[in-house]
Protein backbone atom coordinates (compact mmCIF):
# COMPACT_ATOMS: atom_id res chain seq x y z
CA UNK A 1 0.00 0.00 0.00
CA UNK A 2 2.87 2.28 0.32
CA UNK A 3 3.52 2.12 -3.31
CA UNK A 4 -0.49 3.83 -3.69
CA UNK A 5 -0.67 5.78 -6.97
CA UNK A 6 -1.24 9.59 -7.10
CA UNK A 7 -4.78 9.21 -8.53
CA UNK A 8 -5.36 5.15 -7.41
CA UNK A 9 -9.06 5.58 -8.98
CA UNK A 10 -8.06 5.35 -12.84
CA UNK A 11 -6.60 2.25 -14.34
CA UNK A 12 -3.45 3.71 -15.85
CA UNK A 13 -0.39 2.01 -17.59
CA UNK A 14 1.40 2.96 -15.12
CA UNK A 15 0.21 0.33 -12.69
CA UNK A 16 1.03 -3.41 -13.78
CA UNK A 17 -1.94 -4.10 -11.78
CA UNK A 18 -5.84 -3.34 -12.01
CA UNK A 19 -9.17 -4.92 -10.81
CA UNK A 20 -12.24 -4.69 -12.60
CA UNK A 21 -15.55 -3.62 -10.80
CA UNK A 22 -18.30 -5.71 -12.35
CA UNK A 23 -21.74 -3.30 -12.19
CA UNK A 24 -24.97 -3.02 -13.46
CA UNK A 25 -26.82 0.15 -13.72
CA UNK A 26 -29.38 0.35 -10.95
CA UNK A 27 -32.79 0.17 -12.47
CA UNK A 28 -35.91 -2.19 -11.84
CA UNK A 29 -35.90 -5.58 -13.86
CA UNK A 30 -32.35 -5.73 -13.99
CA UNK A 31 -30.69 -5.73 -10.32
CA UNK A 32 -30.98 -7.96 -7.03
CA UNK A 33 -34.04 -9.76 -8.63
CA UNK A 34 -34.23 -12.27 -5.78
CA UNK A 35 -34.28 -9.25 -3.25
CA UNK A 36 -36.81 -7.94 -4.99
CA UNK A 37 -39.27 -10.83 -4.70
CA UNK A 38 -39.19 -9.60 -1.11
CA UNK A 39 -38.46 -6.19 -1.01
CA UNK A 40 -39.92 -2.60 -2.49
CA UNK A 41 -38.16 -2.29 -5.76
CA UNK A 42 -37.44 1.09 -4.99
CA UNK A 43 -35.65 -0.15 -1.82
CA UNK A 44 -33.62 -2.64 -3.79
CA UNK A 45 -32.43 0.12 -6.27
CA UNK A 46 -31.35 1.77 -3.58
CA UNK A 47 -29.86 -1.18 -1.61
CA UNK A 48 -27.79 -1.54 -4.64
CA UNK A 49 -25.95 1.51 -4.97
CA UNK A 50 -24.73 0.93 -1.53
CA UNK A 51 -23.37 -1.87 -2.81
CA UNK A 52 -21.56 -0.12 -5.52
CA UNK A 53 -20.44 2.86 -3.43
CA UNK A 54 -19.49 0.81 -0.23
CA UNK A 55 -17.84 -1.38 -2.92
CA UNK A 56 -15.89 1.89 -4.48
CA UNK A 57 -14.76 2.74 -1.47
CA UNK A 58 -12.80 -0.32 -0.53
CA UNK A 59 -10.96 -0.36 -3.82
CA UNK A 60 -10.38 3.57 -3.11
CA UNK A 61 -8.66 2.41 0.09
CA UNK A 62 -6.76 -0.87 -1.49
CA UNK A 63 -4.60 1.68 -3.06
CA UNK A 64 -5.13 -0.87 -6.55
CA UNK A 65 -6.34 0.83 -9.65
CA UNK A 66 -9.75 0.08 -10.40
CA UNK A 67 -11.78 0.66 -13.89
CA UNK A 68 -15.90 0.51 -13.56
CA UNK A 69 -17.38 -2.40 -15.68
CA UNK A 70 -20.82 -1.25 -16.33
CA UNK A 71 -23.44 -2.99 -18.12
CA UNK A 72 -25.34 -2.03 -20.57
CA UNK A 73 -23.00 -0.16 -22.45
CA UNK A 74 -25.97 2.17 -23.36
CA UNK A 75 -25.76 3.60 -20.14
CA UNK A 76 -22.34 5.88 -19.87
CA UNK A 77 -23.73 8.88 -19.45
CA UNK A 78 -26.36 7.63 -16.38
CA UNK A 79 -23.45 6.27 -14.26
CA UNK A 80 -21.14 9.45 -15.37
CA UNK A 81 -24.24 10.94 -13.32
CA UNK A 82 -24.26 8.81 -10.40
CA UNK A 83 -20.40 7.59 -10.11
CA UNK A 84 -18.77 10.45 -11.15
CA UNK A 85 -16.64 11.02 -14.24
CA UNK A 86 -13.08 11.23 -12.19
CA UNK A 87 -13.13 7.04 -12.54
CA UNK A 88 -12.19 4.76 -15.63
CA UNK A 89 -14.90 3.48 -17.00
CA UNK A 90 -15.12 0.48 -19.59
CA UNK A 91 -18.04 -1.26 -21.09
CA UNK A 92 -19.48 -4.63 -20.44
CA UNK A 93 -18.81 -6.60 -24.12
CA UNK A 94 -21.05 -9.85 -24.42
CA UNK A 95 -24.31 -11.94 -24.60
CA UNK A 96 -23.72 -13.58 -20.84
CA UNK A 97 -21.62 -13.36 -17.86
CA UNK A 98 -18.76 -15.53 -19.41
CA UNK A 99 -18.69 -13.51 -22.52
CA UNK A 100 -18.91 -10.01 -20.39
CA UNK A 101 -15.99 -11.30 -17.78
CA UNK A 102 -13.64 -12.75 -20.74
CA UNK A 103 -13.97 -9.84 -22.77
CA UNK A 104 -13.11 -8.00 -19.66
CA UNK A 105 -10.32 -9.08 -18.85
CA UNK A 106 -8.99 -8.79 -22.69
CA UNK A 107 -9.57 -5.46 -22.69
CA UNK A 108 -7.26 -4.92 -19.34
CA UNK A 109 -4.73 -6.97 -20.59
CA UNK A 110 -5.04 -5.12 -23.86
CA UNK A 111 -4.05 -2.31 -21.72
CA UNK A 112 -0.70 -3.76 -20.81
CA UNK A 113 -1.82 -4.86 -17.58
CA UNK A 114 0.30 -7.81 -16.09
CA UNK A 115 -1.88 -9.00 -13.13
CA UNK A 116 -5.94 -7.93 -13.74
CA UNK A 117 -8.51 -9.09 -11.39
CA UNK A 118 -12.47 -9.40 -11.58
CA UNK A 119 -15.25 -8.41 -8.62
CA UNK A 120 -18.78 -8.12 -8.08
CA UNK A 121 -20.64 -5.91 -6.56
CA UNK A 122 -22.54 -8.57 -4.39
CA UNK A 123 -20.53 -8.20 -1.64
CA UNK A 124 -19.92 -4.75 -0.15
CA UNK A 125 -18.55 -5.50 2.67
CA UNK A 126 -15.63 -7.68 1.23
CA UNK A 127 -12.54 -5.81 3.01
CA UNK A 128 -9.53 -4.14 1.59
CA UNK A 129 -7.00 -6.92 2.58
CA UNK A 130 -9.02 -9.67 0.16
CA UNK A 131 -7.66 -7.31 -2.43
CA UNK A 132 -4.66 -6.75 -1.52
CA UNK A 133 -3.80 -9.86 -0.86
CA UNK A 134 -5.80 -11.18 -4.68
CA UNK A 135 -3.35 -8.97 -6.06
CA UNK A 136 -0.36 -9.65 -4.18
CA UNK A 137 -0.91 -13.35 -5.00
CA UNK A 138 -0.36 -13.33 -8.50
CA UNK A 139 3.03 -11.98 -8.40
CA UNK A 140 3.63 -15.91 -7.65
CA UNK A 141 0.71 -17.67 -8.74
CA UNK A 142 -1.15 -17.64 -12.42
CA UNK A 143 -4.42 -17.56 -10.99
CA UNK A 144 -6.75 -16.50 -7.84
CA UNK A 145 -10.21 -17.28 -7.05
CA UNK A 146 -12.49 -16.35 -4.24
CA UNK A 147 -15.43 -19.07 -3.72
CA UNK A 148 -18.34 -17.47 -1.96
CA UNK A 149 -20.66 -19.49 0.27
CA UNK A 150 -23.44 -20.32 -2.97
CA UNK A 151 -21.08 -21.86 -5.01
CA UNK A 152 -19.89 -19.40 -6.99
CA UNK A 153 -16.98 -17.00 -6.75
CA UNK A 154 -16.67 -13.36 -5.84
CA UNK A 155 -13.53 -12.55 -7.23
CA UNK A 156 -11.41 -13.99 -10.10
CA UNK A 157 -8.08 -12.83 -11.40
CA UNK A 158 -5.24 -13.60 -13.58
CA UNK A 159 -1.28 -12.75 -14.40
CA UNK A 160 -1.06 -11.85 -17.75
CA UNK A 161 1.20 -15.10 -18.90
CA UNK A 162 -1.21 -17.01 -17.79
CA UNK A 163 -5.40 -15.91 -18.73
CA UNK A 164 -7.29 -18.54 -19.77
CA UNK A 165 -10.13 -17.26 -21.61
CA UNK A 166 -11.31 -21.10 -21.22
CA UNK A 167 -12.06 -20.48 -17.82
CA UNK A 168 -15.50 -18.42 -18.89
CA UNK A 169 -16.44 -21.08 -21.12
CA UNK A 170 -19.38 -23.49 -20.59
CA UNK A 171 -20.12 -22.54 -16.98
CA UNK A 172 -23.60 -22.66 -15.23
CA UNK A 173 -23.98 -19.40 -13.86
CA UNK A 174 -26.17 -18.65 -10.96
CA UNK A 175 -25.55 -22.09 -9.85
CA UNK A 176 -23.70 -23.77 -6.88
CA UNK A 177 -21.55 -25.25 -9.62
CA UNK A 178 -19.80 -22.37 -10.64
CA UNK A 179 -16.75 -22.26 -8.40
CA UNK A 180 -15.91 -26.10 -8.94
CA UNK A 181 -16.51 -25.87 -12.29
CA UNK A 182 -14.07 -23.24 -12.74
CA UNK A 183 -11.14 -24.39 -10.60
CA UNK A 184 -11.36 -27.35 -12.56
CA UNK A 185 -10.36 -25.80 -15.79
CA UNK A 186 -7.72 -23.59 -14.21
CA UNK A 187 -6.75 -26.99 -12.42
CA UNK A 188 -6.91 -28.96 -15.88
CA UNK A 189 -4.86 -25.65 -17.93
CA UNK A 190 -1.83 -26.67 -14.92
CA UNK A 191 -2.09 -23.21 -14.12
CA UNK A 192 -0.78 -22.19 -10.01
CA UNK A 193 -3.64 -20.96 -8.71
CA UNK A 194 -3.95 -18.85 -5.24
CA UNK A 195 -7.48 -19.75 -3.10
CA UNK A 196 -8.94 -17.29 -1.08
CA UNK A 197 -11.01 -17.77 1.91
CA UNK A 198 -14.79 -18.10 1.40
CA UNK A 199 -17.02 -14.78 1.47
CA UNK A 200 -20.67 -14.23 0.65
CA UNK A 201 -22.35 -12.64 -2.00
CA UNK A 202 -25.89 -11.06 -0.75
CA UNK A 203 -28.44 -12.10 -3.07
CA UNK A 204 -31.40 -13.24 -0.89
CA UNK A 205 -33.17 -12.32 2.34
CA UNK A 206 -31.08 -14.86 4.50
CA UNK A 207 -28.16 -13.19 2.65
CA UNK A 208 -28.97 -9.75 3.74
CA UNK A 209 -29.98 -10.57 7.33
CA UNK A 210 -26.76 -12.28 7.52
CA UNK A 211 -24.63 -9.43 6.49
CA UNK A 212 -26.38 -7.26 8.68
CA UNK A 213 -25.18 -9.11 11.84
CA UNK A 214 -21.61 -9.42 10.33
CA UNK A 215 -21.71 -5.56 9.50
CA UNK A 216 -23.24 -4.62 13.45
CA UNK A 217 -19.19 -6.62 14.36
CA UNK A 218 -17.32 -4.63 12.22
CA UNK A 219 -19.06 -1.20 12.22
CA UNK A 220 -15.86 0.10 9.98
CA UNK A 221 -17.13 -2.10 6.67
CA UNK A 222 -19.58 -1.34 4.29
CA UNK A 223 -20.97 2.73 6.25
CA UNK A 224 -23.35 3.01 3.36
CA UNK A 225 -25.30 -0.52 3.40
CA UNK A 226 -25.50 -1.00 7.52
CA UNK A 227 -26.69 2.77 7.52
CA UNK A 228 -29.42 1.88 4.82
CA UNK A 229 -30.33 -1.56 6.14
CA UNK A 230 -30.52 0.14 9.82
CA UNK A 231 -33.21 2.85 8.71
CA UNK A 232 -34.96 -0.24 6.88
CA UNK A 233 -34.64 -2.90 9.50
CA UNK A 234 -38.70 -3.36 9.24
CA UNK A 235 -37.97 -4.94 6.01
CA UNK A 236 -35.77 -7.54 7.27
CA UNK A 237 -38.82 -9.22 9.46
Amino acid sequence: MSDRNKNPEHCGTASNACILLLTKYPQKGVVKQRLARNLPEDKVIDLYGCFVLDSIETLKASGIPFSICYYPSTKLGGFQSWLGTNVTYIPQRGRDMGQRLRNAFSDAFNKEFEKVVAIGSDSPDLPVRILVESSSALDGHDAVIGPSTDGGYYLIGFSRRAFLPDAFEGIHWSTSQVFEDTLSKLEGAGLKIHILQEWSDVDTMDDLSALFQDLCEQSSFAQRTMRFICENKALLR
